[in-house]
């Protein structure tokens, strides 16, 4: 049987999709698949790790200059050479398909051309967060027709939890749908004794955008620093608020102490995740993201390393209603951030107790135990 994922984003790029898409295509290599990738080409400079025994095609596409593929001038670059790809490609048994709606439209209409089932990964209602970038009702409209379409069309939706499905329920989206939730790629996230940061160290590891509200921990950082001067805020990764939370930093004059950086490998944000104080998440409270799920929580607490996470969603009763103390939610107030910081670094979580919170996370949410529930899914769909 052959799969073909169609997704704009794969590894070596780094995102949370890449991690969880290579390691569904690993999944069904390992139970016997033919499985073939059709993706970007990545950024500048990214060195190619690619999975053996899985075929990985990659087109050029339009990128940003954070070379992020973002956009829907960006999104057509893909899209549109995607339906060729998949319409002159060897016929398969299943497309899996990777959001914006614009790739699951397309993925829809050759779905159909061809008599090949489809799933959709719906992580997230990209239509709301539209709102976010654009307040025009023709956009948003048309949007929310092409999402909906595209993800009705589907034999199932992997989505990242039932409050997201409930949502689709109430906009008449009817497609059977399964609550994967979220989980971190275990073979690159883990804990081995690493030694505690000194001085106190913040990481923030992912895209930096409107729907996050990042910005929020530049200015918590000024009460962080009063109370110990060479505590550090390191960002890792890209996003279109880079150059404002820059800008506000060096206004508040605490630029020596905040950094942003480039995505970098899993492995090498792992070992940095394991020495910090504790990792910062965000996502900023509006409507879009109160089914949005902040999925680095996962990485960090695998790599050992308490998270402080602030915003709305479905991140808050996780942190809220865990088992073992991973972290803590807090209201989305630079006051009530600068608190949670500070309570972290006042008392660092020790070597053994984060080696106990690495083993009990990756015990409950790993992304092979995701893969193995996405291809016994698809085997029935493909043997119906």
């Amino acid at each position: 049987m052959r799969v073909v994922i169609a997704t704009r984003i794969f590894g070596p790029e780094v995102s949370a999709a890449s991690g969880i898409l290579r390691t569904w295509a690993e999944e069904f290599r390992d139970r016997g698949f033919e499985v073939a990738v059709l993706t970007a080409r990545p950024p500048r400079g990214a060195v190619i790790d690619d999975p053996p025994g899985i075929d990985i095609r990659r087109a050029p596409v339009k990128r940003d200059r954070q070379q992020y593929v973002r956009g829907y001038v960006s999104y057509m670059s893909f899209d549109i050479p995607l339906a060729f790809r998949l319409l002159f490609s060897r016929r398969a048994d299943l497309y899996i398909v990777e959001p914006p709606p614009t790739t699951v439209a397309v993925v829809r209409v050759i779905a159909w051309l061809r008599r090949t089932p489809y799933v959709v990964r719906a992580a997230d209602y990209w239509s709301e967060a539209a709102e976010l970038v654009t307040s025009n009702r023709f956009v948003l409209g048309t949007l929310r027709r092409i999402e909906a379409w595209g993800l009705q069309g589907a034999k199932r939706l992997f989505a990242a939890h039932d409050p997201l499905i409930a949502r689709f329920r109430e906009l008449g989206i009817t497609t059977p749908a399964v609550p994967i939730g979220f989980g971190a790629d275990t073979a690159h996230f883990r804990y081995s004794g690493q030694e505690p940061a000194d001085p106190p160290l913040f990481i923030y590891a992912g895209t930096h955008s409107e729907w996050h509200g990042a910005g929020i921990f530049v200015d918590a950082m000024r009460a962080v620093v009063n109370r110990h001067a060479r505590a550090r805020l390191e960002y890792y990764g890209n996003g279109e608020d880079r150059d404002d939370m820059q800008a506000r930093a060096a206004e508040l004059g605490i630029a020596d102490s905040v950094a942003f950086h480039p995505p970098i490998p899993p492995a090498e944000l792992a070992t940095i995740l394991a020495r910090a104080t504790c990792s910062v998440a965000s996502l900023a409270p509006v409507a879009a993201n109160e089914y949005a799920l902040a999925t680095k929580v996962y990485s960090s607490l695998a790599a050992g390393c308490p998270v402080v996470f602030t915003g709305v969603g479905p991140t808050i009763e996780f942190l809220d209603h865990a088992t073992y103390p991973a972290g803590v939610a807090v209201t989305y107030e630079p006051s009530a951030v600068a608190e949670a910081m500070i309570a972290a670094m006042d008392a660092p979580l020790a070597p053994p107790d984060r080696a106990e919170l690495a083993r009990w996370s990756s015990e409950r949410f790993s992304l092979a135990a995701i893969a193995t529930q996405v291809v016994d899914e698809s085997l029935a769909i493909i043997r119906a």
